[in-house]
């Protein structure tokens, strides 16, 4: 989306918002709440999906991974330039490598993850100028609301364990 930076702002906003909507679906099903939508210039979603690793017996099923994999079948082609990924939780090594082979023109997440976060929290995979796609990363979108969720959930988690 071209425009004004409020403009940007209140789309990145609203498509992170959809973002969130497929981390509380995850949480119905037990899984680790991250949601990710995949989005074209205009802001049709393409792709969706949360984390499914856990159901799945996949552990290469992220919620962006899950979304890539959507759009990618939806556009009969494995590359998706122009398109603009929302993640809710900043991605790791082997979502950033699947965004990368992807091509995709954008990524922006919610909240910043100190354990294994790609964005620039343990490791910077984005500034690597050798690698043969670059993609433009934006963190911090709704990181409130996306980090309030994970908390959330690990915090109620914790409270399970120990009363049983």
């Amino acid at each position: 989306m071209q425009g004004a930076p409020a403009a940007r702002e209140e789309h990145d906003a609203a498509m992170m918002r959809l973002a969130l909507a497929q981390a509380e679906a995850a949480i119905a099903v037990g899984e680790v709440p991250v949601g990710a939508v995949l989005v074209d210039a205009d802001g049709n979603v393409l792709g969706a999906g949360y984390n499914r690793t856990i159901i799945d017996h996949d552990p290469t099923a992220h919620a962006e991974v899950v979304a890539l994999r959507a759009a990618a079948r939806r556009l009969g082609n494995y590359r998706l330039p122009g398109l603009s990924l929302y993640v809710t939780l900043e991605p790791c090594v082997m979502c950033m490598g699947a965004m990368l082979h992807a091509r995709l023109a954008r990524v922006c997440y919610g909240a910043a993850d100190p354990k294994t976060g790609a964005c620039g929290s343990v490791l910077d995979i984005g500034a690597v100028g050798q690698l043969n796609h670059q993609t433009t990363f934006h963190g911090g979108v709704l990181a409130e609301p996306c980090g309030d969720l994970l908390r959330g959930f690990f915090r109620a988690r914790r409270r399970k364990e120990i009363q049983t």
